[in-house]
């Protein structure tokens, strides 16, 4: 091969005079949003998700660590959210949604996780799970009581459905009940892993009726007499989510605070469905947040002379990190734009939840390997989203629970035992 030959090769791959000009240039910033999604959301949308990670960078990021710590929820958050008015971009003021419910609430999930999942957490229970149960069931008087409060975050709510020996089955196996006594009711058993609920104003408990067996629903305030929660302690996982266990120990509830529009069963399905696809957005957050920070990282650290974004592997381990976050965005928002147009199935929303928390899974742990020794260290960022992709895989329906769910629709035939 004569020189120009072997110019022309260096030219090619990129080494040479031309790789010295291309160290000089400027890098690009990370950016998970590789296909540029957010460009084909509504403007705004796109502004929603915009003003959240302002917020996410500007108010959570500089005191995430100190509060993981401390494995406590830092309370002041929630004045500094209220300007944002998240919950009326979701929610109308009668308590249905709006049109695009779905998508906004996805993309708010989204840009909150990509810096700290505990926040949407807390965000996803409030104005998730406990305003939709008073939503869809509760009565006009309880609405009007409950709802304008919970939308300015001035009573925060939380959602006590899983048991300590009921997660997958509860609605089964429900061990909590409720007996009517005169005008009240009486509730005696335990809710377990119960965010939100060591500071909330109540907590929509959800029991057996003793007497016909269906499933009711009660809004218990905090201070009842025989309502008592422990913080769960030693968590590994969203440290920052204060989650409770919720012993009720002959619990009077007056008849007054029982959602009087619960069917059942059926009204408590229906508010997990309307939040379902919230946890496999938080997936998507998750490792989008764990990529970018990756990226960040290969593009400073040296070792060998050189950046390690310049290491052949590393950029393997990036490449294959985008994929996984770019498939897993335009998953989420392909589904949530069903549920908004009425065409999402439970088996959707388990698909996704499937393929999210395992791609998540994978790529915290390709994040954390990019950043070796030092992706252990909580002040490098990827550990915390390492830590709480565990949650996220098995929280709201473990992959093994949502993966029967997508086989029965799949073959017509149930493998549940």
């Amino acid at each position: 091969m004569d020189d120009k030959q072997l110019g022309q090769l260096s030219k090619a791959l990129g080494v040479g005079g031309k790789a010295q000009e291309h160290k000089k240039r400027e890098l690009p910033a990370p950016d998970g949003d590789f296909f540029g999604l957010l460009d084909t959301v509504t403007d705004e949308q796109r502004g929603v998700a915009l003003q959240v990670r302002e917020f996410m960078h500007a108010e959570v990021a500089p005191i995430m660590n100190e509060y993981w710590n401390r494995d406590e929820f830092p309370r002041q958050m929630i004045d500094a959210m209220r300007p944002l008015d998240l919950l009326r971009k979701v929610w109308n003021e009668d308590g249905t949604r709006k049109a695009d419910a779905t998508v906004m609430e996805g993309l708010i999930t989204l840009e909150a996780c990509k810096v700290d999942v505990s926040t949407a957490v807390f965000f996803g229970v409030h104005a998730g799970l406990a305003f939709a149960s008073v939503a869809l069931g509760g009565s006009a008087e309880q609405k009007a009581e409950w709802l304008p409060k919970m939308l300015d975050l001035k009573a925060i709510g939380a959602f006590g459905l899983t048991e300590p020996e009921g997660g997958s089955q509860v609605s089964q196996g429900m061990r909590t009940t409720c007996r009517r006594d005169g005008d009240a009711w009486v509730l005696s058993g335990q809710k377990k892993w119960i965010g939100n609920s060591t500071f909330s104003d109540f907590t929509v408990i959800w029991a057996r009726d003793e007497d016909s067996n269906e499933v009711r629903g009660f809004i218990v305030r905090a201070g009842t007499p025989g309502y008592n929660v422990d913080k769960i302690q030693g968590k590994t996982a969203l440290r920052i989510v204060e989650n409770g266990l919720i012993t009720l120990t002959d619990c009077r509830v007056p008849d007054a605070d029982r959602l009087q529009e619960v069917k059942g069963w059926r009204t408590t399905a229906d508010v997990l469905r309307l939040t379902r696809a919230g946890v496999a957005w938080q997936g998507v957050g998750c490792a989008m947040g764990a990529y970018e920070l990756a990226v960040k990282y290969s593009q400073d650290r040296r070792q060998f002379g050189k950046r390690i974004g310049e290491f052949q592997l590393i950029q393997n381990h990036l490449v294959h990190m985008l994929g996984n976050v770019t498939s897993m965005f335009t998953m989420c928002l392909r589904l949530s734009y069903m549920a908004d147009h009425d065409l999402m199935q439970d088996e959707h929303a388990a698909l996704s939840k499937v393929f999210t928390a395992a791609r998540c899974r994978e790529t915290v742990a390709a994040a954390r390997e990019v950043f070796g020794g030092n992706g252990i260290l909580l002040e490098n960022g990827v550990a915390k989203h390492f830590a709480d992709a565990e949650a996220i895989y098995s929280y709201e329906g473990t992959n093994e629970i949502n993966t029967l769910v997508v086989g029965r629709a799949v073959t017509g035939l149930s493998a549940f035992v």
